[in-house]
């Protein structure tokens, strides 16, 4: 088993195979599946992302109960759709299939955690833009789903990936760099620049809270998810450029624990600091739940 981002790229290099490939073989080996019914799940876990991101791009869009998000997705859209964005359609796509999905998961619908549901749309917004913009395969998209959960599952083991242990770094953050060094594989950069990309995008939300209104994963949870895919574009297109960080992963790992581990709770999902403790986040809250809450 994989246990450092560094290991991973040092089989990459030794066998010459994909990091997707790897991941591949380790799953099958820790589960005891056959390729074929490990491929399958994940296919599962893509098709899963593909239905989320449709509904929330359908009609009027999705609403939450409380009223706190929805329909946004669709403004994006149709702001999209008329050519006049100024960080341009490709990133603006992104965002509005990251903002579809969380919609989605904030209406109690079905979306896949990647590696949370409240920063399962990261992933979908990189992944289906890249689907357009590089004409990827099926085969290519569901690679693109086990080097992204290879990494996770780095983050995972070493660090946090839950906004109440680790802040919203832990969850969108996470999320944002397994988005970037899977990006970077299927645009066809090495293992050694998908690590790199990685490291810039934790590197960019290292330090992000987790404070939603009323401890609902709403707001600002959704557009964060927005944000978390464009900037995981980002860091994949530094990378690939050449770009590098001063901080290999493994140690942007460690310290987004460490930072973790150093918030207070108020700013660990508890609906107590930060937005969440505005006067108007406090009175959305007594509002949703009443004022004894």
């Amino acid at each position: 088993m994989y246990n450092h981002i560094k290991e991973i790229v040092a089989a990459a290099e030794k066998t010459h195979k994909p990091i997707s490939e790897l991941i591949i073989e380790q799953e099958c080996q820790l589960s005891g599946l056959p390729r074929e019914k490990v491929w399958q799940r994940m296919k599962y876990n893509l098709q899963t992302m593909r239905a989320a991101v449709k509904r929330g791009e359908s009609g009027n869009g999705v609403f939450s109960k409380t009223g706190l998000t929805g329909g946004e997705a669709i403004k994006l859209k149709k702001y999209r759709e008329k050519g006049h964005t100024l960080s341009g359609d490709t990133m603006m796509a992104a965002v509005e299939n990251a903002i579809a999905t969380n919609e989605v998961n904030a209406a109690m619908g079905v979306v896949c955690a990647t590696p949370t549901a409240g920063s399962s749309g990261t992933l979908p917004g990189v992944l289906f833009l890249l689907e357009k913009r590089l004409q990827l395969s099926e085969e290519q998209m569901i690679r693109f789903l086990f080097t992204a959960g290879g990494f996770g599952m780095v983050i995972a083991n070493n660090a946090e990936i839950a906004g109440a242990t680790g802040g919203c770094q832990a969850e969108v953050g996470s999320a944002s760099a397994m988005g970037a060094a899977a990006a970077v594989e299927v645009a066809g950069g090495s293992a050694e620049q998908s690590a790199q990309a990685l490291s810039i995008a934790m590197s960019n939300l290292l330090g992000l809270v987790c404070d939603p209104i009323a401890g609902l994963v709403e707001v600002p949870c959704v557009k964060r998810n927005g944000i978390g895919a464009g900037n995981a574009l980002i860091a994949a297109d530094m990378a690939l450029a050449g770009c590098t960080s001063v901080i290999p992963a493994d140690e942007c790992i460690e310290a987004m624990k460490k930072v973790g581990h150093q918030m207070p709770a108020s700013l660990r999902e508890t609906g107590i600091g930060g937005l969440a403790g505005t006067p108007t986040g406090q009175a959305i809250k007594a509002k949703i739940f009443g004022k004894d809450a």
